[in-house]
Formats: structure tokens, C-alpha cells, sequence
């Protein structure tokens, strides 16, 4: 791996690290999808540094005494505006992996305007979500930035419920259930992503391409988009798709998984692939190893997510959500709200962006 590689591995390390505080050498070789080994070199690299602390089992910042509260408030950097605008509450579901830069966005465009940012964690696997609403409308802010656990579609009682806050709300990779609400909502057009991508297969001359998901909230998305690129550009719909229902990363389940994926797409001639999420197409690339097969030669593959795939063994091509600029225009949508004299000029906004493709080695395009 070239050094440039390790500074960028290194970075992302250092990066979940301040998302989260504190992480378990597994979870990091996880989310990085490289050894352990590799991962522990790092830490003792970096402690050297004076970037972190190694603790039993994995590591911390060097800063940091413990985990991070629910609730934080992230203050504006110093050279921003006077911090006398409202205060905005954010909420997600994770600090970690897709989220990070969402919240970064938001921070960006907070600081710029003077505003001040409180977050609040939610979890994908539930928990009392209408409690922690609650408490950051307690906590003075004057509007909300609403990512809640689930799918992108928000079903109508969510919607209810931060409407019964009476503070101005925008949604974040989520939209209404009910397409005439007049609800704001800034997310990424998964469905676009996934078009691109077997677009762009296609374009290298693939007529078969298969589709590998993990259960993630984005997955119908992606599935939706995958079908309708398959109808529209004529290419053979008989072709592998499976959804894993997200495995544990490095299970047996999950070995299996992508092996009988493997094993259905030589078995169906199917030479390419979409992959969601970047640790799966990590881990593919991996199972193929053992069995002596290649990308792209055997299969080419592309990635969605972009988190980590361009530090793959074969840097892998991947669709890459405009995840900051989720956070920038939602912030931007909100503020203008509560900063206009009569909120009844301002506009309902809802919008949708686009994915980029970034192209890389693993699809058979340099």
C-alpha cells in the first residue's frame, strides 16, 4: 500500500475516533476493512504522535475521557460569525460511518451564519426518539434537523410528532410518506446513484449486472434504481439480486453471503456488479481472492457509499452521496426560515441531489 494510502487510512481512522470517542481495535479493522494487525500498527504509530491513546482492546483520542454525551452542543469555530443566531437542534442516528460528514455540513454552514449547533443521538435499532425530540426542544432551539432511524420514508406519525413540537423542521435523508406534505427535506436521490452506476457498467459493455445490498435503510433505494436502470437500458434482468439483511461484518453468515452471491453470478456468466455498502464490496473483494477470482476481471464492481473504497486492495469505483452537502443546504433551508420576518413568504423547499460516481480501478476503467 503506497504512503499516500496509509496517510488516507490513517485519517479515516482518526475520524471515527472523534466521531465516536472511543473504538475496539475489531470495530476499527471493520469499518476500515483491513487486518487487525494493520489497524494496531496505526494505533502505536499514532500514539506516538500524541493523536491518541491506546487502551485495552482498541483506542481513544488523546483528548478525549470518556464517551461522548447524547447531547452535545458544537460550538462554531472562532474565526466564524458573532455565535448570536439561534441555536439548531440536529438529530441522527450514528456518529460514525455515513453521518460524520452530514453533521459537518451542518456545522459549516452553521458557523457561517452565527448559529449554533446541539445534537442529539438517536439508534438504528430503536429507543424512546420522541423523548430526545423533546428534550432538545426543552433545551431552547429554535428549529430542528431531523435524520430519524429507519427508512427514508418517514411514516406520518414521525411526521406528527415534530409537528406537534411547533418548531420549524427540516427532514435529512428522509422523506415524507405523504408526497403532498408540506414538509421540507433535503436528501440524496439513491435511486439516481444506483441508475448511474449499471449505467456506467453498461457503457463497458456489460449486459448483466448483478446487485448486492445489506439491509441498510438505503437498500429498497438502491434496488428501485437498479430495476428501472436494468428496464431502461435493455440489459438482461435475470441476474443475481440478494439483500444479506446486514450480518455481523466477519461472521460465518456473512462469509456465506457473499460467497453464494459469487457463486450465483459465475454460475448466471454475471461479470459486474453493484455493491452497497463499501464493507461489503471490501469484504467481496476479499471472498474472490480466496477463491483465486479478480476484479475487474472476473467481476467488476462498484461500490455505494464511497466511505472507504477508494483504500480497497483493488481501490474500488463507487457512487458517492453528497453527504456534506446534505447537511450544508438543510442548515441553509432552516436558518433562512427562522431568520425571515414572515416565515409565510418563505417557500416549502424539498431537494433532491444527485450522487456522484467516482471512477476507480475496480470497474475496469483507470
Amino acid at each position: 500500500m503506497t504512503e499516500m494510502l496509509v496517510a488516507q487510512r490513517r485519517e479515516h481512522l482518526l475520524n471515527e475516533l472523534k466521531a465516536s470517542g472511543g473504538l475496539k481495535v475489531i470495530d476499527l479493522a471493520a469499518r476500515l476493512g483491513v487486518s487487525r494487525a494493520t489497524v494496531r500498527r496505526d494505533l502505536l504509530d499514532l500514539e506516538s504522535e500524541g493523536k491518541l491513546s491506546r487502551v485495552r482492546g482498541g483506542a481513544m483520542l488523546a483528548t478525549t475521557h470518556g464517551t461522548a454525551p447524547a447531547q452535545t452542543v458544537v460550538p462554531a469555530p472562532r474565526s466564524a460569525l458573532p455565535q448570536d443566531g439561534p441555536a439548531v437542534g440536529l438529530v441522527v442516528p450514528s456518529a460514525t460511518y455515513y453521518y460524520p460528514r452530514i453533521v459537518a455540513g451542518v456545522q459549516a454552514e452553521a458557523a457561517q451564519r452565527g448559529a449554533r449547533v446541539v445534537i442529539t443521538l438517536t439508534q438504528y435499532s430503536g429507543g424512546n426518539n420522541t423523548e430526545r425530540i423533546d428534550e432538545l426542544a426543552a433545551s431552547g432551539v429554535a428549529g430542528l434537523l431531523v435524520a430519524l432511524p429507519g427508512g427514508h420514508d418517514l411514516p406520518e406519525q414521525h411526521l406528527q410528532e415534530l409537528e406537534e413540537t411547533g418548531l420549524p423542521f427540516v427532514l435529512l435523508e428522509r422523506q415524507p410518506h405523504d408526497p403532498f406534505a408540506a414538509c421540507e427535506f433535503v436528501a440524496t436521490d439513491h435511486r439516481q446513484g444506483a441508475f448511474a452506476a449499471v449505467r456506467h457498467l453498461s457503457m463497458l459493455g456489460h449486459q448483466k449486472v448483478a446487485l448486492f445490498t445489506n439491509g441498510s435503510p438505503t437498500a429498497g433505494l438502491i434496488q428501485q434504481g437498479h430495476e428501472a436502470a436494468l428496464k431502461r437500458l435493455g440489459l438482461d434482468a435475470d441476474v443475481p439480486v440478494v439483500d444479506s439483511g446486514r450480518p455481523i461484518l466477519g461472521s460465518d453468515k456473512a462469509a456465506e453471503c457473499y460467497d453464494q452471491f459469487i457463486s450465483a453470478c459465475l454460475t448466471g456468466q454475471v461479470k459486474a456488479a453493484l455493491v452497497h455498502s463499501d464493507h461489503d464490496a471490501i469484504e467481496l473483494l476479499r471472498r474472490m481472492r480466496l477463491q483465486g477470482l479478480k476484479a475487474p476481471k472476473d467481476l467488476a464492481l462498484i461500490a455505494y457509499d464511497d466511505e472507504i473504497a477508494s483504500l480497497a486492495d483493488v481501490p474500488l469505483t463507487a457512487v458517492s452521496p453528497p453527504k456534506h452537502e446534505i447537511g450544508e443546504y438543510a442548515a441553509r433551508l432552516l436558518l433562512d426560515r427562522l431568520e425571515a420576518p414572515d416565515t409565510t413568504t418563505v417557500p416549502v423547499r424539498q431537494m433532491l441531489l444527485q450522487p456522484r460516481l467516482t471512477i476507480r480501478s475496480s470497474c475496469g476503467t483507470a
